[in-house]
């Protein structure tokens, strides 16, 4: 786990309060009164980082710096960078016509300035709501993604527009049909976007799904019962600071304004050889573009996470409600736009979940048989991006799998319509009055390789008939198919898609390393089924701002600084000039055949809505799996306790003596055994004794 103290900084940690502060004062000194959008770690130089890490206790430890971004008065931006060590600014740079990450209280602000606008009252009043009730006007505040009528040297924001006729309704079924412009330097309100067809406000009941609306309906369900997670010995993972070691995984927690969580130094301790898999694991970017092509709709493509942050819209998570069980939690620290300090209480949660089989058999023989149940280890966030709530897990399994998921739920994105107005296919009406867009969820995985070290080289696997034809001498019957493996040497070459039609996958090999039996390079491939293409045609504004979603997969070699597959500054780009990834892959003629590599993967949904996803919707899960291929000699899960055994032998002495043998004669329980005392069956009676019930329900219970 490293031999620094707990109270020292680990490298990889994010800035503490006390650095954040030391950051914003030594600014504030050089700059006067800013505004602060970031201050984040800089992360490790790459080199310098695994020089300690491989020798914590001589090797120089990296530097604390941290990353600034700020705006001057008349709207000027500045990167900077700060020593936090030495106290001083080490970096200072003017970005023309590039605008940094909007934050929480840079998106509060607009809906204090539209209530009060004449203009937006003029069109609340069109809309059908009077003057006296601008209260009960809300916005979304978004970016406005790239228009041409502003260009990006102003900083803007676009107000989707609500109305809520009592405080506790769902706003998202009452859409106004208009859409203000919102200047961040004049803090005004610069142009207001109308339809060419208006659309009054809905006059439709409320559909809430808060308690009080729920009760009205009929109440809620009676019949539940408590499902309770217990572990009375305690968790079995164990924290030193932000690492954690569980399950044979060492793996540092971090945590960002943008990314949210991040995941570093991930290693598998395999028979007492710690090995190596990842450097470094995020949730780089996402993309949601909006399918009505009707203006201002094309503007609707959230880069939610290089346009707002992860980090910066993190929930506050509850105990037993976001996340149920042991739970350990993890705070994240920001500054505010003023130079304060904001810290977001538990803000990830890490804990134990019972993960189903692991592996069984049972000889159909004689039905002597083997079971272990599995367990997993998750870290989750939760972030809120306005109407959307997005669960994200980084789930860890005994058996080598890393395994991200994202859960999808709040609220769909809402426009106002007609009583039964056509869609015209760009959308659903979900309620009387609220049309929900067509749009997809798009995300970028950053998997920084290190298997078995950092020269590595991806493959992409492939399902494949064999070539011969039926009746050649190769392949007489016509049955054969085999695995097609495809070196993508390159940078252009590693730009590929996903085929279901081939069951592909990615594998992320060192072909310095060879499997002891296989004699296969050791890798880990990436299996991945929910990878819709990006819908937005080639060449349109979205395709051209998210780079990233292209493909489903680009592979790059290892550049410090090169986290962002959108770019750095992603607010109000035009994608016009290369940036993120397009500008990194270049010509695509760079290597990226055994070196220091970084894979990227765009995987998602696509989201026709329907009315069961109003108004709130029910949690829509998506997942992958990052799986050791030829990396253990063998199944590495064998040494977990199993939960029930009776081996032939065990089986053939019963029936020699008659009856099930008890634990004390060599039966199917021994201290080995992980006992579980808590299951039993669901009814008693009908025909099941106490006795019965134990032997058929209990697995190896005393």
């Amino acid at each position: 786990m490293g031999s620094a103290a707990v109270d020292i900084p680990h490298p990889f940690d994010p800035l503490t309060l006390g650095e954040i502060d030391t950051a914003i004062s030594i600014v504030k000194k050089a700059h006067g009164d800013i505004f602060f959008n970031v201050v984040s770690l800089q992360e490790p130089r790459k080199a310098e980082m695994t020089a300690w890490l491989a020798d914590p206790d001589t090797a120089p430890r990296p530097k604390r710096v941290a990353e600034v971004v700020v705006i001057a008065p008349g709207g000027k931006v500045y990167d900077g960078l700060v020593d936090l060590a030495e106290t001083k600014i080490t970096k200072w740079d003017f970005l023309d016509g590039e605008q940094p990450i909007i934050t929480m209280e840079e998106l509060q602000l607009v809906e204090h300035i539209v209530r009060k606008d004449p203009r937006v009252i003029e069109q609340c009043v069109i809309s059908g709501i009077a003057p006296e009730d601008m209260d009960k006007v809300y916005c979304d505040p978004w970016t406005i993604g790239y228009d041409e009528r502003f260009g990006s040297t102003v900083r803007l924001q676009q107000a989707l527009m609500y109305y809520r006729p009592d405080i506790d309704n769902c706003q998202y079924q009452y859409p106004l049909d208009f859409c203000p412009i919102y200047d961040a330097d004049k803090g005004e309100i610069v142009a207001i976007d109308i339809p060419k067809v208006r659309r009054p406000l809905s006059q439709a009941p409320a559909l809430d799904y808060h308690p009080a609306a729920v009760e009205k309906r009929g109440g809620y369900r009676t019949d539940l019962k408590p499902i309770n997670i217990t572990q009375p010995e305690g968790v079995s993972f164990r924290m030193a600071g932000r690492e954690i070691a569980w399950q044979n995984w060492n793996f540092h927690i971090g945590f960002n304004y943008r990314e949210g969580i991040i995941l570093n130094n991930i290693t598998f301790n395999d028979k007492g050889t710690v090995r190596p898999i990842f450097y470094r694991l995020s949730l780089a970017e996402m993309v949601v573009p909006y399918g009505n092509p009707e203006h201002p709709h094309h503007r609707k493509h959230a880069l939610d996470q290089g346009e707002y942050g992860a980090g910066y819209m993190a929930n506050s998570l509850s105990l037993g409600c976001d996340c149920k069980g042991a739970i350990h939690y993890l705070d994240a620290h920001f500054p505010t736009r003023a130079g304060g300090l904001r810290t977001i209480e538990n803000a990830i949660c890490i804990h134990e979940e019972d993960a189903g089989i692991l592996f069984k058999h049972t000889d159909f023989r004689d039905d002597s048989v083997i079971v272990t149940r599995g367990r997993k280890l998750v870290i989750q966030q939760i972030f809120t991006a306005a109407n959307y709530e997005y669960v994200v897990a980084w789930i860890f399994h005994q058996d080598g799998t890393i395994q991200p998921e994202i859960k999808l739920t709040g609220i769909l994105n809402t426009y106002a319509m007609d009583p039964d107005e056509d869609t015209r296919g760009w959308g659903t009406q979900v309620y009387p009055g609220v049309n929900a867009h067509n749009h997809q969820h798009l995300f970028c995985l950053r998997v920084d390789a290190n298997v078995d070290g950092p020269d590595n080289t991806v493959f992409v696997s492939d399902a494949v008939p064999s070539d011969a034809p039926v009746g050649s001498p190769e392949n007489y019957y016509g049955n054969g198919f085999y695995n097609r493996r495809t070196k993508l040497a390159t940078t252009g070459e590693a730009a590929t898609d996903y085929s279901g039609a081939t069951s592909r996958t990615w594998e992320i090999a060192n072909t310095n390393r060879l499997n002891p039996f296989s004699r296969k390079p050791v890798s880990y491939k990436l299996v991945s089924r929910e990878v819709p293409g990006l819908l937005p045609k080639e060449g349109s504004l979205v395709w051209k701002r998210a780079p990233f979603a292209r493909h489903a997969v680009h592979v790059t070699p290892y550049k410090d600084d090169q986290l962002y597959p959108a770019g750095t500054h992603v607010p109000q780009t035009s994608g016009d000039t290369p940036l993120g990834l397009e500008a990194w892959i270049g010509a695509g003629k760079e290597s990226v055949d055994n070196t220091d590599v970084v894979l990227w993967h765009t995987f998602g949904l696509t989201h026709f809505p329907s009315p069961e996803d109003f108004p709130v919707m029910p949690a829509e899960p998506m997942t992958l799996l990052l799986r050791p291929r030829n990396f253990f000699a063998g199944n590495p899960v064998m040494d977990v306790p199993p939960s029930f055994v009776r081996v032939p032998s065990q089986v053939l002495k019963e029936e020699r003596e008659g009856g099930e043998m008890g634990m004390e004669n060599g039966g199917g329980c021994w201290e080995g055994v992980v006992r579980d005392g808590v299951s039993r069956l669901a009814f008693s009676g009908e025909g099941q004794g106490e006795g019965e019930g134990e032997r058929n329900g209990g697995c190896c219970k005393r």
